[in-house]
């Protein structure tokens, strides 16, 4: 009897280690093909901002290990040459041109409809936990929003589980940090005012208080001043809840390393949007880097954005998940040096090229507006190597649905999940892509700017904002500096172009003037 016991109690030892090693595999199998999916999302910084793309001057170690150990795009680009547009269009796989978004000052409301399909809706739905900590610059509230009270609709409206956010740039008030809608340390007794408009009696400005600057003011910040740096709008009260600018990569990074930390040991997988605010003036790195990259303080905070790079990489090495995890490495849009402020980016840019030998920038319908870094980055996955795949961050809404076995889709965005994973180099056929309203139509290697009114130099940051009296036309694999307008060689070729973007990208707003011949 002992010894059929004995021979039971073995086989159901042995079923149970089977059933668990199943249920191990399973769980395995589940993560495998959904993994935790980070988005570093970078603001301002060029496509040849960092020393695998050939910055000069300084080597930025851990973007270069996502750039040699993943697939770095030569092809990859926001939707726009500004940051609101380009954020908008990178949530919710739309067009940004259709709402003929631009760049919002803090106290604009939410612009992303609550009802509207996003990337963190998406996610959520297909099982995953979704938190954003960083920058947001897509509107809170309504316009009349109280900043004393809970601030809703928010990310948190539009699919993020979590957010911990500052509400516009660094550069804007108000400069405090919001979480989950409500400001942080924010004393009841001492309410925060914001206005745009007309300054607050009282209360000093950096036109009538140039003595309290740290900071030279260049063109249009010259409104309330915290922490002695000018601002853009005026602002009273919240002293308790001001955030401090020098300790800001830190106090981001240390929320996502808590974030990733806690959320490594729960069972679902999670999105993570975490989005720094470097290299976007006010450029105000950490004492631990200035001076650092001897391009002054622009090249120092992309050092400072760099080792939060390693850092992260650091945590979810830690944390046990590097192999179940997939890192999207990219910028808003492309760089710019002054803006706003004096802080010598011109004058000790040496021989380093923040575009990479690209024309334009930040603003610019020329190629390095949206022509950004893009990295994807997956240990055990995606095997290191560069791609010419055409791919745009309106196409993680798309290419991550795919991923994740979503079949929600949107209109813009594309699949091109095979060549984010390095499987294949074919990516999206064209796009759009536009500049403050304007746009211009890539196809294959070409691209057509249609002619507008407007200047063609942005004097107050002498970037070529590539509006002309005529249609131009450049092959960026031959002619990458577009320097070589081709337009007047190729009529059939231009006529073409016009009338699939025109078809594509239907009526223009009346401040805009096309030219169809």
């Amino acid at each position: 009897m002992k010894k059929i016991n004995l021979f039971f109690t073995i086989v159901g030892l042995l079923t149970l280690i089977g059933c668990q090693k199943q249920t191990t595999t399973n769980n395995e199998a589940q993560k495998e093909t959904k993994p935790n999916i980070i988005f570093v999302y970078l603001d301002d910084l060029g496509y040849g901002d960092f020393s695998a793309n050939g910055a000069k001057g300084f080597t930025t170690p851990n973007i270069d290990y996502l750039a040699n150990n993943g697939v770095n795009f030569s092809n990859g680009y926001a939707s726009s040459a500004t940051c609101t547009p380009s954020r908008y269009a990178a949530l919710t796989g739309a067009y940004p041109w259709r709402n003929n978004l631009r760049i919002l000052p803090g106290t604009a409301p939410l612009i992303i409809d609550t009802k509207q399909p996003t990337v963190p809706k998406m996610l959520r739905t297909a099982g995953y936990s979704t938190a954003i900590i960083g920058k947001w610059h897509l509107g809170l509230g309504s316009a009349d929003k109280d900043w004393n009270e809970h601030i809703s609709p928010g990310p948190n409206e539009v699919g993020f589980d979590y957010s911990y956010i500052m509400a516009a740039t660094q550069d804007r008030v108000p400069t405090v940090y919001i979480e989950d809608g409500d400001v942080v340390n924010l004393d009841k007794n001492d309410p925060i005012q914001i206005d745009y408009k007309k300054k607050f009696e009282g209360e000093p400005n950096a036109i009538d208080n140039p003595e309290m600057l740290t900071m030279k003011w260049h063109h249009g910040h010259n409104q309330a001043v915290v922490n002695g740096i000018p601002r853009i709008g005026y602002m009273k009260g919240g002293k308790a809840a001001l955030w401090s600018d020098v300790d800001m990569a830190d106090h981001f990074l240390a929320k996502v390393k808590t974030y990733i930390t806690e959320k490594s040991k729960e069972d679902k997988p999670f999105f993570l949007t975490y989005t720094m605010q470097q290299p976007h003036v006010p450029r105000t790195p950490h004492p631990r880097f200035v001076g650092k990259s001897g391009k002054g303080p622009r090249g120092d905070v992309i050092l400072e954005a760099d080792w939060c790079v390693g850092e992260l990489l650091k945590t979810i090495r830690e944390a046990g998940i590097e192999e179940n995890t997939m890192i999207i490495f990219s910028s808003d849009n492309g760089p710019v040096l002054n803006d706003g402020y004096y802080d010598d980016a011109v004058e000790l840019l040496g021989n380093h090229n923040p575009s990479g030998g690209l024309r334009g920038g930040k603003y610019s319908l020329y190629d390095a507006g949206a022509h950004v870094p893009f990295i994807t980055y997956w240990k055990g996955k995606i095997k290191g190597g560069k791609s010419d795949a055409l791919v745009s961050q309106l196409d993680l809404f798309n290419s991550l649905a795919s991923l994740v076995g979503s079949e929600e889709r949107t209109e813009d965005s594309k699949d091109v999940l095979p060549a984010l994973l390095g499987e294949s180099k074919e990516g999206r056929t064209s796009i759009i892509l536009e500049a403050t309203t304007r746009t211009s139509y890539r196809k294959g290697d070409f691209v057509l700017i249609p002619a507008y009114k407007g200047n063609k130099i942005n004097k107050k940051v002498n970037i070529e904002l590539g509006n002309n009296n005529k249609v131009q036309l450049f092959n960026l694999k031959d002619d990458p500096s577009q320097q070589n307008d081709i337009a007047a060689q190729n009529p059939e070729l231009v006529k073409e172009l016009m009338e699939e973007f025109t078809q594509k990208r239907g009526n223009f707003n009346n401040t805009q003037e096309l030219i169809l011949k």
